[in-house]
């Protein structure tokens, strides 16, 4: 009998009564809803960085589309000023509020009928794509897009080459120091009258350089019509050891204002 009892007391104390078991399981339970609730929120907070990535991304090109855009150097053309592979600033408001470009200016613009053949068509998902990351400076522009120094503008008389060497703008000679040491100033002699609403343009690595020489004989004679003037490059932005501004050549100050008239290439 007391055996009994003693094996009785003993199932009933290693059988955990059924409030006990209530006790466990509800600790159990009560665990999971915060793992649930960690992981949605864990969710939601990739979520949230996610859009807010996309908004950041979309007031960027916003910006770069309207107001400053990062134009990565593609060429050695305007060396030494800027190098391949420099990320320019380029200020798309410079000439939207009447004045337009200056000699001496350096100037990136749409070559589209001036420089490139009209007709030249990319594939539309490869010029979007492209079109994003070029305006992140992320990526070369498209191949219609060039990068040149202002030399002549509407109405100006531009000459190369005087006894000296240099081009003479409206019968004043340039000193043209920004050029690269190993270059002249034109190897092409040239006298054109800059048509009005037009800029003739160089490369400051002339003999690297295809600009507005190279389209003398063709229509438009190597003028770029000024509406298709993308912004002014105010500033290296990138490397941080190139971080400079691009100030207009003021060799230019000496060359006296032509009468504004219509003109043309005299050869």
């Amino acid at each position: 009998m007391d055996t009994e009892a003693k094996h009785m007391e003993r199932d009933r104390s290693s059988t955990p009564e059924a409030g006990e078991k209530g006790e466990g399981s509800r600790s159990v339970r009560s665990s999971r809803p915060s793992e649930g609730l960690g992981r949605r929120l864990s969710v939601m907070s990739w979520r949230s960085a996610g859009l807010l990535g996309a908004a950041c991304t979309v007031v960027v090109l916003l910006f770069s589309q309207f107001v400053v855009q990062p134009f990565q150097i593609p060429s050695s053309s305007m060396e030494p000023t800027l190098q391949i592979g420099d990320r320019v600033l380029v200020n798309k408001l410079a000439y939207r509020f009447g004045s337009g470009p200056q000699r001496g200016d350096v100037v990136v613009f749409d070559g589209t009928g001036s420089f490139v053949q009209e007709g030249l068509e990319e594939n539309p998902v490869s010029a979007m794509t492209r079109g994003v990351f070029a305006a992140l400076g992320l990526a070369e522009p498209a191949e219609t897009d060039f990068v040149k120094r202002v030399v002549g503008v509407g109405g100006d008389r531009v000459v190369c080459c005087d006894k000296g060497g240099r081009v003479e703008v409206n019968g004043a000679p340039v000193d043209e120091g920004y050029l690269h040491p190993d270059d002249v100033p034109s190897e092409v002699p040239f006298d054109i009258i800059v048509p009005q609403g037009t800029l003739w343009v160089m490369g400051d690595h002339r003999s690297h350089s295809r600009d507005s020489r190279d389209h003398l004989g063709e229509p438009g004679g190597g003028m770029v019509p000024v509406d298709m003037v993308i912004g002014r490059a105010d500033r290296i932005g990138w490397p941080i050891g190139r971080w400079t501004s691009l100030e207009g050549a003021d060799v230019f100050a000496g060359p006296p204002e032509a009468e504004r008239m219509p003109g043309g290439a005299h050869g």
